[in-house]
């Protein structure tokens, strides 16, 4: 249902939730607001006008990162590496090489050597072989780092591709999965995301309990979860 509040258009969902939601999303800025069955539409009014310099910042900040929607792989096509953006450069395999790889540059470069470099298939293979590498190489450091800090223990952790969220705690099993998009994230986005799943360890909902852990442990997790926001992916965290 698309309404207008304070003057933003926006798609309005109401559900069976316990809070009010408000997302911004690439490429062009749409608001989408999640909403309790039981609340009013004053209450909808006055709460998106508290929130329309936080809803046009997020604007402005999509704006200015030029996000070209699906990628193609194209060269010259930007892309992020923990939070850096970098420009895409396909080349050709050689000798000795005999395995597509991909290498980033001093000058903000990235460069994938393929087979053919007209391929889709093999570009896209070798990218997220690379940034699984990458994000294994962080969370390898992170995860033990905030299980010590936090008191807890995970059985397991993978890395997959979702499109929906950055990550899962498995409270059952005490497995968790992180979403492949984090590896474009910063490092401390990437932080926060481990210490809100390690903290379905203490708390298994999102109630007040959950956010006194991550009050306690990492008292910028509010800026940290906005900030995920800044770069583009297909992914919304609700």
């Amino acid at each position: 249902m698309i309404v207008t509040l304070a003057g933003i258009p926006m798609e309005l969902v109401r559900k069976d939730i316990k809070n009010l939601h408000l997302a911004v999303y690439p490429p062009d800025g749409r608001v989408r607001l999640s909403a309790p069955n039981d609340v009013d539409d004053e209450t909808l009014v006055l709460f998106v006008s508290s929130k329309v310099p936080w809803i046009r910042r997020k604007q402005r900040a999509i704006s200015e990162l030029h996000y070209q929607g699906p990628r193609e792989l194209l060269d010259r096509e930007s892309h992020y590496l923990l939070g850096n953006r970098y420009l895409l450069r396909a080349v050709e395999l050689t000798p000795p090489h005999r395995f597509e790889f991909v290498e980033v540059s001093a000058k903000k470069r990235i460069t994938v050597h393929v087979a053919n470099p007209n391929c889709f298939v093999q570009k896209k293979t070798a990218l997220d072989r690379f940034y699984r590498r990458e994000l294994q190489r962080v969370l390898k450091e992170l995860v033990p780092l905030w299980e010590q800090r936090m008191g807890v223990k995970s059985s397991a952790w993978r890395i997959r591709s979702m499109k929906t969220k950055w990550g899962s705690c498995n409270t059952s099993t005490k497995s968790m999965l992180f979403n492949l998009q984090l590896a474009q994230q910063p490092v401390e986005c990437i932080e926060y995301i481990v210490v809100h799943e390690l903290a379905h360890l203490r708390e298994r909902t999102h109630g007040p309990r959950f956010v006194a852990v991550l009050d306690a442990y990492l008292p910028s997790w509010k800026r940290l979860k906005e900030k995920l926001n800044d770069i583009p992916t297909t992914v919304s965290l609700n």
